[in-house]
């Protein structure tokens, strides 16, 4: 532990004319991730002329949660300027005080997992086009685009041409996958917004899911098994195939990344 003094107040919580003083947790680096301690405190000036000590206690009985997220508490007005320059306090003394901090940990333990979250206002919107040629002559079950970056993360478009799971055989299965999931702690979550198309190359009225979802190395696919019928992808009209050629394109904003703490 260790004392933090503001003598002319703490200016993040907008204190004036006051000093401000805090019991901090040192080296919170070296707690485990849900590591709390539980202290109970008293901060006292000492009164040189009188040798005795102006002290306030924390009104907490069971004593303060310090942890990584909180490592301080204290007294944001613990005494005005005006007293504290009085010579006749004996607080200041020849241009010096002394500060002092009575503790007693009650305990120490593990609370469990944290987690942080990180929310995006106003994501960007990342957009990647995916130009399929001799879509007829596909012969692998899945084939994937070239990988592409939205908010700092490798992506892909995953299309399996004869489907997937529910939708083998009479569908088009697409999804929006992390192109390297290995590459993101086990302990981390991306939240990303999306939508998937394949553009109407005649009529400009492009077929497009879209959908919401937690990636994280152990689930990094979301999509569609039955994302289009066969059927309706193959009828001339509807613009989808040309040429036998299919345009994909993917839309993806990322909203928030959550970790454990």
């Amino acid at each position: 532990m260790k004392l933090v003094v503001h003598p002319n107040g703490n200016k993040n919580k907008d204190i004036s004319d006051h000093i401000s003083l805090y019991l901090v947790l040192s080296d919170v680096d070296s707690l485990g991730p849900a590591c709390e301690v539980r202290a109970v405190f008293r901060l006292f000036l000492l009164d040189q002329n009188r040798d005795t000590y102006l002290t306030l206690k924390d009104t907490a009985e069971n004593g303060r949660r310090f942890h990584k997220m909180k490592n301080e508490c204290g007294f944001d007005k613990f005494l005005p300027l005006t007293a504290f320059k009085d010579l006749a306090n004996g607080y200041l003394v020849n241009d010096t005080c002394v500060f002092g901090a009575e503790v007693y940990v009650c305990r120490e333990k593990v609370t469990g997992k944290g987690e942080s979250l990180l929310m995006v206002k106003d994501p960007i919107s990342y957009k990647n086009t995916w130009r399929i040629s001799w879509f007829s002559s596909l012969t692998d079950e899945c084939v994937d685009s070239k990988p592409f970056v939205a908010a700092d993360r490798k992506w892909k478009i995953q299309l399996y041409p004869k489907g997937k799971g529910n939708g083998v055989d009479n569908y088009i299965s697409l999804y929006l996958s992390l192109a390297e999931p290995q590459d993101l702690r086990s302990t981390s979550k991306i939240y990303a917004e999306f939508t998937l198309r394949i553009l109407d190359q005649v009529n400009r009225n492009n077929y497009s899911g879209t959908s919401n979802y937690w990636y994280s190395a152990s689930s990094s696919t979301c999509g569609w098994p039955r994302f289009v019928s066969r059927a309706y992808f193959n009828t001339s009209t509807t613009g989808l195939i040309v040429k036998d050629i299919c345009i994909v394109e993917a839309e993806v904003k990322v909203h928030g990344v959550a970790s454990d703490i």
